[in-house]
């Protein structure tokens, strides 16, 4: 009865569904604008202009204020895991500044449809709307689980396909990006070439023949070559591995500019790629289906998306070991293969498996020196991050790992003051 209800208004202006939550109809498509937060940067700098080119108008959302945290804490209660916290006070805050037209915007927040927390945001987000006095505004979410759809707001398996061509520009372009930057002889040079190929590529979108997987890998080999040409001066730096609950590991919002301030201090970062949380996700899709018996039909599609992408992540991986100038990111099947010994593979709470698989993954490659950032109160990745230290470090006596919580409430002099300990350990290891 309520599908039958929502179709038979979907022509009105303005439509609530039983539950009084806003309905966004394909007539909002046209005129709306989609209110995006901004995880992880750079990629969302493409996948803003495909979303653009599906047909969507897209605004990513990059505010950093000092407040946000403390606004989101208005809306919803202080046990809301931290990323909700800042996503929900990022909204409120942008509808509060009246930047945009309200009557006219959309807000998109991401669904994990696991056991995370994550699940419950578009829930959150909802209440804090109305609290705040925008209910009126509706929320889409983004998710691969069929979480609560809405009639305006439907990629199609073609589009998702795209969206993850710009994720694998996305973590090409993040890798070069920090092997160049600490090392750059021409202060800015790096950031001038990500801009550059950011730029091509989004124009390459608008012609459906440059998605094509051929002109990619042409165009994989050319961004390498691209960096390559800059002029580095090799010094020894400590490198560092950033690895984490999803958002605060990528979001400079969240995790206080980790990135920029590891830089700052001398360090050369590596932060793996996005592709490898696609991959987990897919993967884990067929570890359902042979441990607790899910629907072998998703099990078979997910373990034909996971082969593809696997097979293009170490098309990225020869060329770079074929150009010669750079480290290549792991291959996803070692990653899997990092965890034996450590934890199951059926721990997939949140990051799970991936998150000691990755501290396992950055060690073997000789990155000993790692941190773990996470939201504070994060079950999973305590467990499966702090949790796994103490046996991570048994058997790798070199390993200089620290985990570091990001809270409303904590404190980023005492977070950078426990990361400055863990780089000065790893310069006296480096020596």
């Amino acid at each position: 009865m309520r599908e039958k209800s929502k179709q038979s208004k979907l022509n009105s202006e303005v439509l609530y569904d039983e539950n009084g939550d806003r309905i966004f109809t394909l007539e909002n498509k046209k005129d709306y604008t989609l209110l995006v937060p901004s995880m992880i940067p750079l990629h969302f700098r493409l996948i803003k202009n495909m979303l653009e080119k599906i047909g969507y108008k897209v605004q990513m959302l990059d505010e950093r204020t000092s407040s946000i945290a403390e606004t989101g804490l208005k809306y919803v209660h202080n046990d809301t895991c931290y990323p909700a916290t800042l996503v929900i006070g990022q909204f409120i805050e942008v509808l509060q500044s009246n930047k945009y037209d309200n009557q006219k915007v959309a807000l998109v927040i991401s669904q994990t449809g696991g056991g995370c927390r994550a699940s419950n945001y578009l829930y959150l987000l909802k209440k804090a709307l109305k609290k705040a006095g925008f209910g009126y505004v509706p929320v889409l979410s983004f998710n691969l689980s069929g979480l609560k759809t809405q009639p305006g707001f439907k990629l199609k398996v073609a589009d998702y396909l795209n969206l993850l061509k710009c994720v694998m520009y996305g973590d090409l372009l993040m890798l070069l990006k920090n092997q160049c930057e600490p090392y750059e002889v021409v202060e800015g040079e790096t950031i001038k070439t990500v801009n550059f190929w950011i730029e091509v590529l989004n124009g390459e979108f608008a012609n459906s023949k440059n998605l094509k997987y051929g002109h990619i890998k042409k165009n994989f080999a050319l961004i390498i070559d691209s960096f390559a040409k800059i002029e580095r001066n090799i010094v020894p730096k400590a490198k560092v591995g950033i690895v984490g609950e999803i958002f605060v590991k990528y979001s400079p919002l969240a995790n206080n500019d980790l990135e920029k301030f590891l830089v700052k201090e001398g360090a050369e970062v590596y932060v793996p790629g996005l592709t490898d949380f696609v991959l987990y996700s897919a993967y884990n899709n067929v570890v359902d289906a042979k441990l607790y018996g899910e629907k072998k039909v998703v099990a078979f599609v997910s373990n034909i998306l996971y082969k593809n992408i696997l097979k293009k992540q170490k098309d990225i991986i020869k060329l770079i070991e074929k150009q010669g100038s750079f480290n290549p990111p792991t291959s996803f099947d070692l990653t899997i293969k990092a965890r034996e010994g450590y934890i199951n593979e059926g721990m997939k709470m949140g990051e799970g498996w991936l998150l000691t698989s990755e501290m396992i993954e950055l060690i073997e490659s000789g990155i000993n020196n790692i941190i773990c950032a996470q939201p504070f109160g994060c079950l999973p990745n305590h467990i499966a991050g702090k949790g796994m230290m103490k046996i991570i470090k048994e058997k790798n006596p070199k390993a200089n790992i620290v985990a570091i919580d990001y809270d409303a409430s904590a404190s980023r002099i005492n977070q950078e003051n426990r990361i400055k300990l863990m780089l000065s350990n790893a310069r006296e290891n480096l020596e």
